[in-house]
């Protein structure tokens, strides 16, 4: 079979595709551009992003589009070339020490490499045929995974587009189980039209908003999502579960307790012992929202925070937040693979059941999608490339980082520490002696003017504090295991300046208006 020629596409014909001798001679060109645009891009400007703020960024994409009609504009490489210069202008660099707004990992080599395989070769999992190695690689990832969590060989899972979508399908699974069992019928068949119970689902208050979000989707309605009080560190408080959970009226059925294992701004773990003895003894689903805690389980240091984890009945994590794999890498794990079973799905198409029965199987039934790539790829190649005990030396490493900013920020007069970081996250906000009518705005502002001047990217949140106020804070995030202490310091050194430019800025507009 020829595979060197291109396709001819009138304005188009000198474009192969990627796969064939000629178009594989074009990617090399334009991953050398790649790599040179990108190395070049970090050493144009010092902070971990483009300075100028939204409208800058708008302008930037008017431009390199040519308005409204850029496809109307005669196509070719100078077009492709100017669009991947001004993208990674643009990019957040991930790997700049001052890049701490979000749980976004730059990735290793390996697993960019892998990115790039995957685009390729374009594998997908729902046909034996569309990848029969991408789909076995997925297999042996989720079994890999299943173990290391605590789980046995009745163990299954899936990869999903990201962590809010192992929720919805950790919950879809605990409302098919425990309703079909309450309403003695298949509710994934029969649905939830005149049901005589309502589902409830249990979250600490600090839960992530896609469980409610999920509820929604699932026709559980947000409402169904009962909030349990935590403590002061954002940790649910079993007893308030239980408390909750006596009160229910009779026809108020239980279909899942959502244990988060690395809250959105603590990072705190739920007790898992005592919610998986509670989730037990009601006999109630136990989903555990591990996205960003599941670094602990590489760490020699962080893994008794996932104790009781092998009880849950569902666990959902990423590994494009602790992992160091490109987004999306989220896995869905489940203990007993036959509650994968309200995704069967039999197309005659795609995976007939004389094909099934000569081992032609496919990943269609484990899923909620049906065209999907091959994730798990670059899943295996960060994990071949570290070992397992590298990325607990990361993890570890990232964990070392949070604390010492935070004892830095703990020894300066203008800054004030909310806790001490459990995995890698840093809660604090700026002070200052002098009246100031919104602290609030003021903190706030201080993050805006960091991203607009592209000198440091951090995030914010609300807290509410011991004194029962909820106050705005910055957060700090390091999952760059090779940032230095002297770089935590001058970035530090630069929330302070920022601080007091945002205050004379603010007294200024005082006196003028």
């Amino acid at each position: 079979m020829n595979r060197t020629h291109t396709v001819n596409a009138g304005a188009c014909e000198s474009v192969a595709l990627a796969g064939t001798t000629d178009g594989l001679e074009q990617l090399r060109t334009l991953v050398d551009a790649v790599l040179d645009t990108v190395s070049a891009s970090a050493i144009k400007h010092d902070g971990p992003i483009t300075a100028g703020g939204p409208s800058a960024a708008i302008a930037a994409v008017r431009d390199v589009m040519r308005g409204d009609g850029f496809l109307t504009d005669a196509p070719g490489p100078d077009r492709v070339s100017e669009l991947f210069e001004v993208y990674a202008a643009w990019a957040a660099d991930l790997t700049h020490p001052a890049a701490v707004s979000r749980m976004q990992c730059a990735p290793t080599p390996a697993a960019a490499a892998a990115e790039l395989l995957a685009a390729i070769l374009n594998q997908s999992l729902h046909s034996w045929e569309s990848g029969p190695f991408a789909l076995e690689l997925e297999r042996r990832l989720i079994s890999e995974m299943a173990g290391w969590v605590g789980y046995g060989e009745m163990a299954s899972g899936t990869l999903t587009p990201g962590g809010s979508i192992s929720n919805l399908v950790g919950l879809l699974l605990s409302r098919d189980h425990i309703l079909t069992g309450a309403a003695d019928s298949d509710i994934s068949q029969s649905g939830l039209v005149g049901s005589a119970v309502r589902p409830r689902i249990l979250c600490s208050a600090a839960a992530h908003f896609s469980i409610a979000r999920s509820a929604g989707f699932l026709g559980l309605g947000r409402d169904s999502v009962v909030k349990v009080p935590t403590d002061d560190m954002g940790r649910m408080i079993p007893g308030e579960a239980c408390r909750l959970l006596d009160g229910f009226a009779a026809d108020e059925v239980p279909i899942a307790l959502v244990a988060t294992a690395g809250t959105t701004d603590h990072g705190s773990f739920d007790p898992l012992p005592e919610l998986a003895a509670l989730a037990a003894e009601r006999r109630i689903w136990l989903h555990v929202d591990a996205a960003y805690g599941i670094g602990a389980l590489f760490s020699k240091d962080l893994a008794s925070l996932l104790d009781g984890l092998a009880e849950a009945d569902s666990i959902a994590f990423d590994l494009h937040k602790f992992g160091w794999t490109p987004a999306s890498s989220s896995i869905l794990l489940v203990r007993d693979q036959a509650r994968l079973s309200p995704l069967a799905q039999q197309a005659v198409y795609l995976n007939p059941p004389d094909d099934e029965a000569e081992g032609y199987t496919a990943l269609l039934g484990t899923s909620m999608q049906t065209t999907r790539r091959s994730d798990a790829l670059k899943i295996v190649a960060s994990l071949l490339s570290l070992g397992r005990k590298g990325m607990g030396d990361w993890v570890d490493a990232c964990h070392s980082k949070a604390r010492y900013a935070a004892a830095r920020i703990d020894q300066d007069p203008n800054l004030e520490l909310l806790a001490e970081p459990v995995l890698s996250t840093v809660i604090f906000r700026c002070l200052t002696s002098e009246e100031i009518e919104d602290e609030g705005a003021w903190n706030a502002a201080i993050r805006r003017r960091l991203m607009a001047e592209g000198r440091a990217l951090l995030a914010r949140t609300k807290v509410r504090r011991q004194d029962g106020e909820t106050r705005v804070h910055l957060k700090l995030v390091f999952l760059n295991p090779a940032t230095t202490p002297e770089e935590i310091d001058a970035l530090l050194d630069d929330v302070v300046a920022a601080a007091a430019e945002v205050k004379d800025a603010m007294r200024t507009q005082v006196r003028q208006s």
